[in-house]
């Protein structure tokens, strides 16, 4: 893809699944990558492989939900590699306390609501709002969010979940309006259901079926696929993208 080798980018949530495939996807493109994860030994596997196939990578921890953590994962970019020019952020917090306690509106937990929002949205205010001044003095840059069908679903349950995603699309599309005259852009990646190598291997045959029956394409999602989307977005290859949200679903669902 063009324009990627040599930039700087950061992977905020890059240590496993979508986030690590990107990251790797980004340095096998050239791009010297940031991994940013809360987990630091996952984190820097990622970057291990990255290093090991001949990739200019750091690893950071940082937590998403923190403010200050996320201006410092910004700062590392500068102070490892000069500057910073792409921001894809991945995080969320899927976790059984949260994703698994995430009702409907009449069974709504303030303490999920607070966490799913701090996580999933406040998390992307937080670093794009830290990286924008140091892309604006770049001369421009570009944000890729992961977003999520959920987000226009209208699902009867994990209602939380739903509403930040939704406002992950909103987020995007304010920056791409705010700032893309000063050559910003900012898009989002809807992904259906992605099967990581770790879960192909622990998830029922059932479940796994019941993902594909669902689908129009004629396998399930890896997290490489989305990885493929993200780098297009972030690269001069998708030069006039901008304020979009793409879903990557193999035809689970459909938008115009």
């Amino acid at each position: 893809m063009q324009g990627l080798a040599g930039k700087v980018a950061i992977v905020a949530g890059g240590a496993t699944g979508i986030g690590a495939a990107s990251a790797e996807r980004l340095a096998a493109e050239g791009a010297k990558v940031v991994v940013g994860d809360l987990n630091r030994e996952r984190a820097e596997a990622t970057a291990a492989r990255i290093m090991a196939a001949g990739g200019e990578v750091v690893a950071a921890q940082f937590d998403l939900t923190d403010e200050a953590s996320c201006q410092r994962l910004i700062a590392t970019a500068v102070e490892t590699f000069g500057g910073v020019d792409l921001l894809h952020n991945n995080g969320a917090d899927l976790s059984p306390r949260t994703v698994g306690r995430d009702n409907d509106l009449l069974g709504m937990d303030v303490e999920v609501w607070d966490r799913t929002f701090h996580t999933n949205l406040y998390g992307y205010a937080y670093t794009c709002r830290a990286i924008l001044p140091l892309l604006l003095e770049r001369g421009g840059g570009a944000i890729v969010n992961t977003t999520s069908f959920a987000s226009v679903a209208g699902a009867p349950e994990r209602v939380a979940y739903a509403c930040s995603k939704a406002g992950i699309n909103a987020l995007t599309r304010h920056i791409a309006s705010r700032w893309g005259k000063e050559n910003i852009r900012c898009n989002a990646v809807a992904p259906g259901t992605v099967l990581s190598e770790a879960s192909l291997g622990t998830m029922p045959e059932e479940f796994k079926a019941r993902v594909l029956a669902n689908l129009r394409s004629s396998r399930s999602g890896r997290p490489s696929d989305l990885a493929g989307m993200v780098a297009f977005l972030l690269s001069d290859d998708g030069a006039w993208i901008n304020g979009q949200v793409y879903h990557v679903n193999g035809g689970a669902g459909f938008r115009d």
